[in-house]
């Protein structure tokens, strides 16, 4: 891959596109359907529509946040391509998948509050598309609670992250309002046999 050119936001956003696209190939969403690339394509459009962001590294970090964690990506190859400001923006959005999920889920919600106003911005937009994901593409293996018990745990760290971005907390409030309300009328329905 080449580095993008200095002083081209554009194709530095869209670099990262291609990268995360090709990291991400053989990947999908939790409902096995989806492909993955979806998803960090969705927390950046968020970050631009919603919380009018046009800072080009932040916007590629949003789109490289999973690579490290979900892929065989290296940190030095987010580094030479697209520098250090968006590796560190990744890293601080990238799980230790050497701890337990149990682990991992407390230190997100611990160590929310001391991230970078940037990373935030990340975390708050893929907390909604995750969200959404949980309310119309489940998991197929997630019980009723755990995807409602997901939704307390993102409310959890998004207490952590708020205050960046009036936009995105306004709309994270919302998804998250319209996703209780999607699981509520989804456990009221009769089951089928």
């Amino acid at each position: 891959t080449v580095m993008p050119e200095q002083g081209n936001e554009l194709s530095l956003v869209l670099s990262a596109a291609k990268f995360a696209a090709g990291k991400h190939k053989s990947g999908k969403r939790k409902d096995d359907e989806t492909p993955y690339i979806n998803h960090p394509l969705e927390v950046a459009e968020l970050l631009t529509r919603v919380g009018r962001v046009t800072d080009p590294e932040v916007l590629a970090a949003a789109l490289l946040h999973d690579t490290i964690e979900d892929t065989d990506t290296q940190p030095e190859e987010i580094s030479t391509i697209f520098g250090d400001r968006v590796l560190s923006l990744v890293l601080e959005c990238t799980d230790d998948k050497s701890l337990s999920k149990a682990e991992r889920k407390r230190l997100q919600v611990a160590n929310a509050a001391h991230k970078s106003d940037e990373a935030k911005l990340i975390k708050i937009a893929d907390k909604i598309s995750n969200m959404g994901d949980v309310v119309s593409l489940p998991p197929a293996d997630w019980s009723w609670e755990r995807r409602y018990g997901y939704l307390e745990w993102s409310e959890n760290v998004f207490e952590g992250l708020r205050g960046v971005n009036y936009e995105l907390d306004q709309h994270f409030q919302a998804v998250i309002k319209k996703a209780r309300l999607a699981l509520n009328a989804q456990k009221q329905l009769p089951q089928m046999p």
